[in-house]
């Protein structure tokens, strides 16, 4: 029986070797798996810099800095050389990068320091000041962000911690500063920046403490200051609301009569937007109560005028001042621009010009276009705020036009298509799509024109669906200026004679005598009608300054520009 016991013991045994070589053999393999990620790649073929890996996922390619293969050995990354950590200073962004790979810095394009060495003067940090904003940063980066915000570069390596940086910022924010003078308890309502430099001038007793109350007024009871409410206001450079002064000069919250007794609206400092009537111009009737002027809106801080203002304030001698104008019996915004309804404009006479107005500031200015038409004024209304501006009159080429598709195209000119009509010249034209000479005009047109040409020709004497017919219309008329420009008519070898020849029109009108000796029109009888005449006087008038008509002032011209003659032809 104890040789069965013996012989149990031994398969026992046997079993516990067997599982004990397993788990070496385990440990084994997981050894040898260990020792196949052992190797630190100088770069992994994944494009990752400096990590332990096994070899096959090296890159081993060519290194165009070095002109090498990219290294790896079978040992962790931490003690290769090649991949020992420092600082990567970018001088062009200012930046300074802490464990960095030194090869990783050169193909960024930076300079490695090793941060055995300490760190580099390049990368201290202090504080940058960029306006109201502040960054912890180094002297480097500072001047980087400087330059690319447009500011003068303001540096302080004296402040050593990013909150005190941050807090700095906040410099310019205004509140009460309070101070002692010859036993007094004094406030001035200023920034915290100029609150410090308070401390240790002589305006103060040199044992007084300087404290500033950021938001609060010179008047918060419980700074208990010598300063109080006022009913007095003022104006200050630089805004447009009128603001309540304090009994020691400083400034307080906007002027709003209903807050004269009001503690908390001067204990803290208010909002504009929190003030009355944020959304008005608050002139007129508001004006007496409320300051909250606004510049775009058509007011500012004034003094109050008894010939400008409309009401007097309830308390001190500031109101909102009214920006807008009256003109010609009518109101316009601050601002605005429009155009003038100026005498013969309409009919394009002569001496007849655009003029642009201008209210600013209460005051309406005329700003005159160029002179003999040669810009027109247009204008627009923009959610009911009218805005006008001086255009040129590109009417110089109208004439040179053969059909209705160049002569309309508003994109290159300002011209009119009259069908029917013929000028007496020989055109070139400058066409948008060829240049023809054509022959001079024949004295009658097929249809014949029916309708009538003044010297303003913007309103065609054809409506719309007439304007879609035959082609020949389209082809078979003649050009004319939108706007009848003005010519210098008074001169000799102006524009005004070359140009007025355009409406030259010479119109046979054949008789015949009849068996009773009387004599009967035949052709071009329409001629001789007093129709025939002023249709003609029409076309001079709408090429220009030209014809028989009146001035811009009712003056009746001296037909230097319009003749009709007429002659017997004796018939071979």
């Amino acid at each position: 029986m104890e040789r069965k016991n013996n012989k149990k013991d031994v398969i026992k045994r046997s079993v516990l070797s067997l599982i004990l070589v397993g788990v070496l053999i385990v440990l084994l393999l997981n050894f040898i798996s260990s020792q196949e990620v052992s190797y630190c790649c100088e770069k992994l073929k994944s494009g990752a810099w400096c990590q332990n890996a096994p070899k096959e996922s090296c890159d081993i390619s060519i290194d165009v800095l070095t002109g090498s293969p990219f290294r790896s050995i079978s040992s962790s990354c931490d003690v290769a050389s090649y991949c020992r950590l420092g600082y990567c200073i970018d001088s062009i962004e200012g930046t300074c990068s802490e464990n960095t790979p030194e090869r990783v810095c050169q193909n960024e394009g930076g300079v490695w320091k090793d941060n055995r060495e300490g760190t580099p003067p390049q990368c201290n940090l202090g504080c940058c000041l960029l306006n109201d904003q502040a960054a912890f940063v180094p002297l480097t980066r500072c001047k980087r962000l400087s330059s690319l915000y447009g500011l003068e570069t303001n540096y302080r390596s004296d402040i050593t911690n990013e909150v005190e940086c941050i807090a700095s910022a906040t410099s310019d924010v205004k509140g009460a500063c309070v101070y002692e003078k010859e036993f007094q308890k004094l406030c001035k309502l200023t920034t915290q920046k100029e609150c410090s430099i308070l401390k240790g001038s002589s305006n103060i007793d040199s044992n007084s403490s300087v404290s500033f109350h950021p938001g609060y007024l010179c008047t918060d009871e419980n700074l208990n200051t010598i300063c109080g409410p006022s009913k007095t206001t003022t104006c200050v450079q630089g805004r447009d609301e009128v603001y309540f002064t304090d009994t020691c000069g400083n400034i307080a919250n906007i002027y709003d009569a209903s807050k004269i007794d009001d503690k908390v609206y001067w204990s803290k400092i208010v909002s504009r937007a929190e003030s009355c009537n944020p959304d008005s111009a608050n002139v007129g009737s508001s004006a007496a109560t409320c300051g909250n002027c606004d510049y775009f809106l058509g007011s500012t801080c004034k003094s109050y005028n008894s010939g400008k203002d409309n009401v007097r304030p309830n308390y001190g001698n500031f109101v909102c001042r009214d920006l807008s104008c009256d003109f010609e019996d009518k109101k316009y915004q601050h601002g605005e621009t429009w155009c003038a309804d100026s005498k013969g404009i309409d009919k394009s006479l002569p001496g007849s010009r655009y003029y642009r107005l201008l209210c600013y500031n209460g005051e309406v200015t005329i700003e005159p276009c160029e002179d003999f038409r040669q810009e027109v004024c247009l204008q627009a209304n923009i959610d009911g705020f009218k805005v006008a501006a001086c255009r040129a009159n590109m009417w110089q080429d109208c004439f040179a036009q053969l059909n209705r598709k160049d002569c309309e195209n508003i994109d290159k000119r300002d011209c009119e298509w009259f069908p029917g009509i013929r000028l007496a010249s020989e055109r070139k034209t400058t066409s948008d799509t060829a240049t023809t000479n054509t022959q001079p005009f024949s004295t009658t047109t097929t249809p014949p024109f029916t309708g009538s040409v003044t010297g303003n020709a913007v309103n065609d004497p054809l409506d719309e669906e007439n304007r879609r017919i035959e082609t020949e219309q389209d082809t078979n008329g003649a050009c004319l200026p939108s706007i009848a420009p003005g010519f210098n008519f008074w001169e000799q070898g102006g524009d005004a004679q070359s140009m007025c020849a355009l409406a030259n029109k010479e119109c046979i009108v054949k008789y015949s005598k009849g068996t009773l000796g009387k004599w009967k029109c035949e052709e071009n009888c329409e001629c001789v009608e007093d129709s025939w005449e002023l249709q003609q006087n029409n076309l001079c008038t709408a090429i220009g300054d030209c014809g028989n008509s009146k001035n811009y002032i009712e003056v009746q011209g001296y037909n230097t520009g319009y003749k009709i003659t007429s002659e017997k032809i004796k018939d071979d």
